[in-house]
């Protein structure tokens, strides 16, 4: 999140007033990215991201990603606050911006997260699925699917310790297969440059994973398919990508020899 936008005293006073922040004590902006804006607004009620969107987003996106935010809040699950406007709205302009606010996040994020914070991190993963899951029928021999997150890479969840602090960017929450979202964080979080998967913070993904919604034999057998796809995917569009079917085959080899065990970390299940 880089800054494209400058925002004059006038746009900074029209957001705080509009969120109930005035009145400000300072704007900082965050250099971190390249798609968005990003500020961090201070004040006396306390410190604030303020999201100027410079792609297109759409403001009923950002409605429902505050909605979801707002579920997973009252389930404990730690995600930022979402502030509305006055009127009710998750969104204003600004600048000729789409806005949104969110409460400051507390921790950092890991590039290499040790295996206690992957335990922790694939439980808060499994409470994202369980609490969005809507009840339905589903037909026979079909893999459990719902609401996921759509974009659990490391810049993306924060630590305090070993501990999850905060999840972030939800506005790529869609319906999918679950087994696949999973995959998904397994090579984003543990694929080695060989392709091959770290095994301990694989399998301390899965432990904390299974502590909270057990995954089905028919998710585990298809699991290392989606680890194929989803690391063919992530290395073809590297800038080192060299050897991509022979890392994505091994990729598929690793997650087929990782065990499905219960957790050992102390405090995942």
């Amino acid at each position: 999140m880089a800054v494209f936008t400058d925002l004059s005293d006038n746009d900074r006073n029209e957001i705080a007033a509009a969120y109930g922040m005035s009145p400000l004590t300072s704007v900082i902006g965050i250099a971190d990215g390249d798609t968005e804006t990003t500020y961090l607004f201070r004040a006396p009620r306390g410190e604030f991201i303020v999201t100027l969107f410079e792609n297109g987003a759409e403001a009923f996106d950002l409605e429902r990603a505050f909605r979801t935010m707002d579920a997973l809040s009252a389930a404990g699950i730690p995600c930022p606050k979402t502030l509305r406007t006055r009127e009710g709205q998750a969104t204003m302009q600004a600048s000729g911006k789409l806005v949104a606010v969110v409460s400051f996040v507390e921790g950092s994020p890991s590039a290499c997260a040790n295996p206690a914070k992957c335990a922790d991190l694939g439980r808060r993963i499994a409470q994202i699925h369980r609490t969005l899951m809507r009840p339905c029928g589903r037909a026979k021999g079909s893999l459990p699917k719902g609401p996921i997150h759509g974009a659990f890479s490391p810049d993306n969840v924060f630590f305090l310790g070993d501990a999850v602090s905060g999840i972030i960017n939800f506005r790529l929450r869609h319906d999918d297969v679950l087994a696949a979202e999973l995959a998904e964080v397994l090579v984003s979080w543990t694929m080695l440059q060989d392709g091959a998967l770290d095994v301990a913070r694989a399998e301390a993904i899965l432990a904390g994973y299974s502590g909270v919604l057990a995954l089905e034999d028919s998710e585990r057998q298809a699991l290392p398919a989606f680890v194929l796809a989803a690391a063919a995917r992530r290395l073809a569009e590297s800038e080192d990508n060299t050897d991509v079917p022979g890392r994505a085959l091994n990729a598929f080899l690793s997650a087929q020899r990782l065990s499905f065990s219960e957790p050992i970390v102390a405090g995942v299940a």
